[in-house]
């Protein structure tokens, strides 16, 4: 007997809620955040050959299509309350969604971020999350991490390496060969990212602009650039990058780090008489933060308000574009 769809849910994503006043079963879930609080809401949607490779094993698919859509939570500096789920499947496959469930519901316990309601359909597969959190109502600066808080003279940091989730996606291109224990170590990068919640939250009141690296660290901190009316220069040979990363050529090196995307990092912005108290936050959430550069005055219209330069101060030229849907 072939599974039903509310078989389905039942067997696979119905749980008791503890957080949320109202979960699965009913037309709408409840959520009732603390007082002095806001609710902070994002929604990514992942869809196979655009997002994830039809091979990735659905634990590991679980997994990121929750994370990715934590990193916007820890962009903000959010604690995660709930998530709904929608789920399109070309057939109710047990053997995918036990797999995926484990995933998904995993990573859901360890931060705190429980399932509360959703919807499931039969078509190609496609899944779209929206994750709610909640951020301390703006008292002094320490409420929600901004893309339009950075100024001229902060400092320009990122957290943990980058580049390795692109690095794998050039091996699965067949542009790149890396040995079995390097190609094991990107792919994780790929398909497993970590959110950086406690980062994000332990960077309220201290950072004044933050973003998360989802199409590459240039276009994403252009955004922060264009919300913040601010210029940068961005100091290439400071980017934190894998042992495996550093075995590569410098071109790609350059590439896979400043354009590659799915790195799920937080970039931010500080200012520099706030150095040690950053890197004491990195050290309280176990997450490395490195400066990379520094925010400057907007430029003049028609010049470039990112300068990218290396170790001796010498311009460095990159051409290659971030991710962009329908664009790339």
């Amino acid at each position: 007997m072939s599974l039903g769809e509310f078989d389905l849910i039942a067997r696979y994503f119905d749980r008791p809620v503890r957080r949320a006043a109202l979960g699965i079963g009913d037309d709408c879930a409840l959520l009732t955040p603390l007082p002095g609080m806001q609710l902070a809401v994002s929604c990514d949607m992942l869809v196979e050959g655009r997002h994830f490779l039809s091979t990735v094993d659905p634990e590991r698919l679980g997994h990121k299509a929750l994370a990715v859509n934590l990193s916007d939570l820890a962009a903000c500096g959010a604690e995660p309350l709930a998530f709904t789920l929608a789920l399109a499947l070309p057939r109710a496959d047990e053997a995918f969604l036990a797999g995926f469930s484990r995933g998904l519901l995993a990573l859901a316990d360890a931060s705190g971020c429980e399932l509360i309601g959703g919807d499931t359909t039969r078509g190609p597969l496609n899944i779209c999350i929206s994750v709610f959190g909640q951020i301390p109502v703006p008292v002094k600066g320490t409420g929600a991490l901004l893309r339009s808080g950075a100024r001229p003279g902060d400092d320009l940091y990122v957290s943990g390496t980058l580049g390795d989730a692109r690095l794998a996606l050039e091996v699965f291109r067949g542009t790149v060969s890396l040995d079995g224990t390097s190609l094991d170590a990107v792919r994780q990068a790929m398909e497993l990212p970590q959110p950086r919640l406690a980062l994000g939250m332990a960077l309220r009141g201290m950072a004044s602009s933050a973003i998360d690296v989802s199409d590459g660290l240039l276009g994403d901190l252009a955004h922060v650039l264009r919300r913040s009316g601010v210029g940068a220069v961005l100091e290439v040979d400071t980017l934190p990058l894998s042992d495996v990363m550093r075995a590569q050529p410098l071109s790609l090196q350059r590439l896979c780090a400043l354009s590659g995307g799915d790195d799920y990092e937080l970039l931010f912005t500080a200012p520099a008489e706030r150095a040690a108290a950053v890197a004491a936050a990195g050290a309280a959430a176990g997450v490395a933060v490195t400066r990379i550069g520094r925010i400057t005055e907007h430029l003049d219209a028609g010049d470039a308000q990112l300068q990218l330069i290396d170790a001796q101060g010498r311009v460095v030229i990159h051409q290659a574009p971030c991710f962009d849907h329908f664009k790339t």
